[in-house]
């Protein structure tokens, strides 16, 4: 089982990314699939999250209005939305999957995808 996101780049503030969660060898079905991000120098910490199933979605409060975390069907894949970007979301952006329905902790993530790199310039 691996996770692949992309999606990232490079874009000026204000701007717009799609990022893309893909997932080998199963679907998404069951599981609750989470973006985290990470800055240099910080911890990482909880974006988004949607249980694939239900729909449900959660966000950190600092990208509620301004990213949308959704599913693809077709694709089988988890995209984030991010529109309005800012410097402070600069980051190398992950996604995971856990079986827990509704968490923010990362140790709760037991797979993850390698990363895709997301820079806002100012």
């Amino acid at each position: 089982v691996q996770l692949q996101a992309s999606g990232g780049g490079l874009v000026q503030a204000g701007g717009s990314l799609r990022l893309s969660c893909a997932t080998s060898g199963r679907t998404f079905r069951g599981y609750t699939v989470g973006w985290f991000r990470q800055a240099p120098g910080k911890e990482r910490e909880f974006v988004a999250a949607i249980n694939w199933s239900a729909g449900a979605t959660w966000y950190v409060d600092s990208v509620k209005g301004r990213f949308t975390i959704s599913r693809n069907n077709f694709k089988n894949t988890v995209d984030l939305q991010m529109n309005n970007l800012k410097p402070e979301d600069t980051a190398v952006y992950y996604c995971a999957t856990t079986t827990i329905w509704d968490t923010r902790n990362l140790k709760d993530y037991d797979v993850w995808g390698q990363g895709t790199q997301v820079t806002v310039s100012s």
